[in-house]
C-alpha cells in the first residue's frame, strides 16, 4: 500500500510528539530485524496500520492505535545480543517491557496498553487482542517484520 502526503502527514499528526520523546528516540540505537532500527519498524508498522484502517475502512481510534503501534517494541534493549541468556526468549516477554516502559515514559491508557500487550500474538497464545486497535497492529507488525526480515540485509548497525 502506497502512503500518500496527506496520510504521511496524518499520521505525522499523531505520532509527532510520541517521536519526539527522548526515551522513544532511544529505540534509534537498537536493531530490530536487518539493519531497521526498532524506531523505524514501530513507524512503519504506525504507517501500515493507519493503511490497513483507512483500506478497510474500519474506522479505529486513531490516537490508540497509532500509539500502540508506535509504542508496541518499546523494550529499549538489544534482543539480539543473548551473550548473558536474557534475551533468549525475547518473543514471550517484549511486549509486557514495553507496555512498562510506555507506563513509565508516556501518558497512555488502558486501550494502548493492550495494544501493547497483544501485539505478539499468536506466539504469546493467552493475550489474544481484544479490541479493532490491537488487531490492526497485530497484524501490521507481522506484516512488517515479515518484509524486514526477507528483505533486509544483515550487518551491524549503520
Amino acid at each position: 500500500m502506497k502512503c500518500s502526503i496527506s496520510d504521511y502527514k496524518a499520521v505525522q499528526d499523531l505520532i509527532g510528539d510520541i517521536k519526539d520523546n527522548k526515551n522513544v528516540r532511544r529505540m534509534k540505537d537498537f536493531i530490530q530485524h536487518g539493519r531497521i532500527s526498532t524506531f523505524k519498524h514501530c513507524e512503519r508498522v504506525a504507517f501500515l496500520s493507519y493503511l490497513l484502517n483507512k483500506r478497510f475502512n474500519l474506522h479505529a481510534d486513531l490516537p490508540v492505535l497509532l500509539t500502540g503501534a508506535m509504542l508496541h517494541d518499546f523494550y529499549l534493549y538489544d534482543w539480539h545480543d543473548s551473550s548473558d541468556g536474557t534475551h533468549r526468549l525475547h518473543g514471550y516477554f517484549h511486549a509486557s517491557k514495553a507496555m512498562n516502559n510506555a507506563r513509565k515514559y508516556m501518558d497512555i491508557d488502558k486501550l494502548v496498553e493492550q495494544v501493547i500487550y497483544s501485539h505478539m500474538w499468536p506466539l504469546n497464545i493467552t493475550r489474544v487482542p481484544k479490541t479493532k486497535e490491537a488487531w490492526i497492529v497485530c497484524m501490521a507488525d507481522k506484516i512488517v517484520s515479515l518484509k524486514e526480515t526477507l528483505t533486509e540485509r544483515k550487518h551491524k548497525k549503520p
